[in-house]
């Protein structure tokens, strides 16, 4: 398959979800469906040949990107999401976006204590919201192996808040 152009792909939407946010829209990636499995593929080989026991999603489009990554590893799928989605007993944590505040939980038996996991989502801004979900996983008893980034906004700095974890992205702005 002929690699595909991402950044072509990223619509830029100004002004969106409030004035001054240049909001990174994927869903024209998302359409195109070379170039979604070519964003999968480049993230299953990346942790391919590594012990991973879990792939976290981050609510709402790092379930978009989590769900096939944990299919084709052939591991568990564990979901963070936002204050009062999760049935059972849940951790919460409250965290900063770069437009207001928020609480993300996971079920308190997301997985076994010691877990090796990968934290994906679709975008890295500040790191607010990565941020509460490595907190999340740690208060679990997870380890933290990579966080995943389709994006990274590196002119927020949020890669430098998340300075004690390894991280990727596909795709730097």
């Amino acid at each position: 398959m002929t690699q595909t152009n991402l950044l072509d792909l990223i619509r830029n939407i100004p002004d969106f979800p409030i004035p001054g946010i240049q909001f990174k829209d994927i869903t024209t990636l998302l359409s195109d469906g070379k170039a979604f499995h070519q964003v999968v593929d480049a993230f299953a080989e990346r942790y391919e040949n590594r012990k991973i026991d879990a792939i976290i999603g981050i609510e709402s489009r790092g379930f978009i990107f989590s769900a096939p990554l944990a299919y084709r590893l052939g591991v568990g799928l564990v979901p963070i999401r936002k204050q009062g989605k999760l049935p059972a007993a849940t951790h919460a944590i409250e965290y900063e976006l770069e437009y207001g505040t928020n609480k993300l939980e996971i079920h308190c038996d997301a997985f076994a204590p010691g877990a090796r996991v990968v934290i994906i989502d679709d975008l890295l801004a500040t790191g607010g919201t990565v941020g509460a979900a490595c907190a999340l996983v740690e208060l679990v008893g997870g380890v933290v192996e990579e966080l995943a980034f389709v994006i990274e906004l590196e002119f927020l700095h949020g890669r430098e808040k998340l300075a004690k974890y390894p991280l990727f992205s596909l795709i730097r702005y």
